[in-house]
């Protein structure tokens, strides 16, 4: 996916959802409207949460937008995509993820992704990343997803995770497993040292996700 597509399909859709206009924060009266209409009250406040969360948020620290955004989200129950959606696999719009107030691991790692590009994290810092996750003491591995922010490149990445609820950096992470990783420029294969970009990320799901924008 070419940069420029990316700012013509991704900000402009997204931010005419979210924003009335691209030097503020807040969401119109009309879309408020539009939510609760077809969510409820419950979602309705949860967005007006976020929303605040991000006006609040647009002049502190890196660090800080990384927590914030973190801890906003991991609020959110988990619920299998099966019980959920109905669905083997189904990649929620961060609207739809804070709309039914339930989702898994790579919904939580999405809306965490466009709420650090709302607040003006740059695209090549953050990735969604593929790992397997194995519990303390078990030798079993399951398929898991979080996001991870580069603060410059081959540099360790901090790691936004709904299971291990705090920022870390990936070293103290040893129940994760990197396998590949991706944001909407491109795609990476994890190695044993270091990893490798294979080209533009043409993942199904994430083209799904994204025409329902």
């Amino acid at each position: 996916m070419k940069k420029m597509f990316f700012i013509s399909f991704f900000l402009i859709p997204l931010f005419s959802l979210f924003l009335t206009a691209s030097k503020n924060f807040y969401i119109s009266p009309t879309q408020i409207a539009q939510i609760e209409k077809k969510y409820g009250k419950q979602a309705k406040q949860r967005v007006e949460q976020w929303d605040s969360l991000i006006q609040s948020s647009k002049n502190e620290s890196t660090l800080n937008k990384l927590k914030n955004v973190n801890d906003f989200f991991n609020k959110i129950p988990y619920k299998t995509d099966l019980a959920h959606w109905k669905k083997k696999d189904y990649w929620a719009t961060p609207i739809e993820f804070m709309g039914t107030g339930a989702g898994d691991c790579e919904d939580y790692a999405i809306a965490k992704y466009f709420s650090l590009i709302n607040l003006g994290i740059p695209e090549d810092k953050l990735r969604i990343t593929y790992v397997t996750y194995r519990k303390l003491n078990s030798k079993y591995e399951e398929a898991h997803m979080v996001l991870t922010y580069y603060h410059k490149v081959g540099a360790e990445p901090i790691v936004l995770d709904n299971i291990n609820k705090s920022l870390q950096p990936a070293s103290k992470r040893p129940d994760l497993k990197p396998v590949y990783s991706f944001n909407a420029s491109g795609l990476w294969q994890a190695k044993t040292k270091g990893e490798s970009r294979v080209g533009n990320n043409n993942l199904k799901s994430w083209k799904d996700l994204m025409s329902r924008f």
